[in-house]
């Protein structure tokens, strides 16, 4: 399975999909409220030995949902500098521990790197959390989110989608095969 973002051009010349954002073509043969019926809609056409090459799935009436996951205070910025900026210091410690010509392995630029790197995180997000001057004093995880789904299918086979998916409609919620 190739999954690719909008941007990533890794697999598409293969697959014949466009290089830039192009809008989506084809008939619509279904159309969901969640993506999770959507892609089971197209997991059956793929159980049904269809053409899946030939489907797109649309999100349709885009929304940015920005869900807010707590407050965000000096202790929490701080803390989350200290241990963003640590991180990345014991990265770089280690990797200049492996151009040490001393004798023996040596823990100390890695603690070096942990520690400088906790220091300049803690600046950092100290900096960054007094530029927003309290007007956002909370932290949130944002996520692109669609109305509806809807499937779409090049004309020369939609109407055996359309049929296959009506049939999935029929069945009974949690029926396979």
């Amino acid at each position: 399975m190739t999954v690719t973002g909008a941007f990533s051009s890794r697999g598409r010349s293969q697959q014949g999909l466009p290089r830039t954002p192009t809008p989506p073509s084809g008939w619509p043969i279904g159309s969901y409220s969640t993506y999770v019926e959507a892609q089971r809609a197209v997991e059956h056409l793929a159980e049904q030995d269809f053409t899946v090459e030939d489907v797109t799935i649309v999100g349709v009436d885009l929304m940015l949902v920005e869900r807010v996951i707590g407050r965000l205070s000096w202790g929490k910025a701080l803390g989350s500098g200290a241990i963003s900026g640590g991180w990345f210091g014991l990265l770089v410690g280690i990797l200049l521990s492996f151009f040490n010509t001393g004798n023996g392995v040596t823990y100390q630029p890695a603690l070096v790197g942990l520690v400088a790197g906790m220091v300049f995180g803690v600046v950092l997000a100290a900096g960054a959390y007094a530029m927003t001057r309290g007007r956002r004093d909370f932290s949130s995880a944002s996520q692109l989110v669609a109305g509806r789904y809807d499937v779409l299918c090049q004309p020369r086979n939609a109407e055996q989608g359309r049929d296959l998916l009506a049939r999935l409609a029929m069945r009974p919620s949690g029926s396979t095969g």
